[in-house]
């Protein structure tokens, strides 16, 4: 590894000094002090598609439905109560007496505006597999509203309990998503007061938040979010006391971090998966990855299991299809895996006719110690990876463009528990789409809108099978999340990568 990437815990108390406060400051004026490293391009949440904006709607705003992070047990939010009318028809009961952080009472055209809003193609929703499954909803009266899906879609009820959040209408119709991310109004147990966009975010705790709502009231009256994409500055500022609270900490750092008598340092495996990405649809940047042996000689060139113990963290698993283990409908069996074995790797390239190698430009935006491993890796096999390092949004948008065919995406599927949160946002036809496979897309359409369980997980396995004989991709692991926070906090993490701060309080 580089030196420049580790900082010695020396050098971390000296960057530290820098930022020295008040021990217990942020205990003492009852404000949580937080660090994001990714700059959210909008805050709201049908127009973001990164972890930091993804963490902030669900401080921000509530969902019909909520889903329990301990035992997955779906619980009444906004909704009291709900039905399946019949394949296509969902119906629920609306609770009464919430209102929005502007005063506006919570009812159904709300529901109605929001989900006929943002399921709208032409109105550019991010990710557009969370909401076209929506043929539309209905208001049956102020309390009770109908959703219409265009066809069997059985992960509705875990959609509307993850991405899926409720905007008061007549403020949403008036503002619309640049007002809603300038000034951003919910239902949920904080309300911002503050958004300077790349730089801060501030919330105050709702005082009127529903006292029936499967959330807990929040304790923390404040918290601050600051956006500083240097995670070295993140860690010095949280061993001076300039924050009380970091998350995406690298391993090392981690370690580090766990010697200093202040601090306490949470870990665990996430529902975020790593995959590289390998353009070979009719208008991929990169001709060179058409050729299957590339796309296998890659995924052979990669020690996964090193990588987890050196830089990734042994709490992450290596995988073998693009999703993640836990996932209704998630399966590697029958998949063809691929070794480490450089050998094998030198010799497809050789047979491509690329003895001598190649040169390619490797984009990535995150983890860039793991993203130096990999580059060490494909160089060793003759892949001259050049680094093309950027923010998501950045990355995203070259992914779409046609500009960047070849890097390391990373996707926590909104924290939905069912894979069609994650495989067929990257291999059915939509934006992120770079292959392009109408027999996969066809066995994903077919996973997604059977109400079979047996059928979806067939339909779901074979798509998944088919990527991984063609090497579209090349699976890498599971990444763990590591959070830095003071002792004087109680904070429990969960595998969904939802910090959940509204239940933080202090000790």
């Amino acid at each position: 590894m580089p030196a420049y990437r580790t900082l010695l815990p020396a050098a971390l108390l000296a960057a530290a000094a820098a930022f020295v406060q008040p021990a217990e400051a942020g205990k003492r004026d009852n404000t949580l002090r937080v660090a994001f490293d990714q700059v959210p391009e909008s805050i709201d949440a049908y127009f973001n598609n990164i972890r930091a904006g993804v963490i902030l709607a669900h401080h921000i705003w509530d969902h019909l439905v909520y889903r329990d992070p301990k035992t997955n047990e779906y619980k009444p939010s906004l909704a009291t109560a709900w039905r399946q009318v019949d394949d296509t028809t969902l119906e629920f009961d609306l609770r009464r007496g919430v209102k929005f952080h502007n005063g506006e009472p919570f009812d159904a055209d709300d529901v109605v505006y929001t989900l006929n809003f943002v399921s709208k193609p032409e109105n550019k929703s991010t990710t557009q597999q969370n909401v076209n499954w929506i043929a539309g909803a209905d208001k049956i009266d102020q309390y009770k509203v109908r959703i219409r899906t265009k066809k069997p879609f059985p992960a509705a009820i875990e959609y509307l309990a993850g991405p899926l959040v409720m905007y008061p209408n007549e403020y949403y119709a008036k503002v619309g998503p640049k007002g809603m991310s300038e000034k951003p109004v919910g239902t949920g147990p904080y309300m911002v007061t503050e958004y300077q966009p790349g730089r801060l975010i501030r919330m105050k705790r709702n005082p009127d938040y529903f006292k029936d709502s499967p959330k807990p009231r929040a304790t923390i009256e404040n918290i601050d979010v600051r956006l500083i994409p240097d995670r070295n500055t993140q860690a010095a500022e949280l061993m001076g006391g300039g924050l009380d609270w970091i998350y995406n900490v690298e391993p090392d750092m981690a370690k580090q971090l766990k010697g200093v008598p202040n601090l306490s340092v949470a870990s665990g495996e996430s529902m975020r998966i790593a995959f590289i990405q390998m353009a070979t649809d009719e208008k991929s940047p990169t001709p060179v990855l058409k050729d299957i042996r590339v796309r296998k000689a890659i995924n052979h060139a990669i020690d996964r299991p090193a990588m987890l113990k050196t830089v990734v963290g042994e709490t992450a698993r290596v995988l073998h299809t693009v999703c993640f283990p836990a996932q209704f409908g998630c399966s590697d069996e029958g998949a063809l895996r691929y070794a480490y074995d450089p050998a094998k790797a030198k010799a497809l390239l050789a047979e491509a006719g690329y003895a001598n190698g190649f040169d390619i430009d490797f984009y990535a935006y995150r983890d860039r110690q793991q993203i130096e491993a990999i580059i060490g890796y494909l160089r060793a096999v003759g892949i001259r990876a050049n680094l093309r390092f950027m923010q998501f949004v950045a990355y995203r948008d070259a992914v779409r463009e046609h500009k960047a065919g070849f890097g390391v995406a990373t996707w926590g599927s909104f924290s939905v528990n069912d894979v069609s949160a994650s495989t067929p946002v990257y291999f059915k036809f939509e934006a992120d789409d770079v292959n392009r496979d109408q027999q996969v897309r066809d066995l994903l359409d077919a996973g997604d809108t059977s109400v079979k369980p047996a059928v979806r997980q067939v339909a779901y396995k074979n798509a998944l099978k088919r990527i991984a004989e063609q090497a579209y991709a090349a699976p890498l692991y599971s990444l763990p999340v590591n959070y830095g926070f003071t002792k004087d906090l109680a904070f429990q993490p969960y595998p969904d990568e939802l910090p959940r701060l509204w239940e933080a309080r202090w000790k």
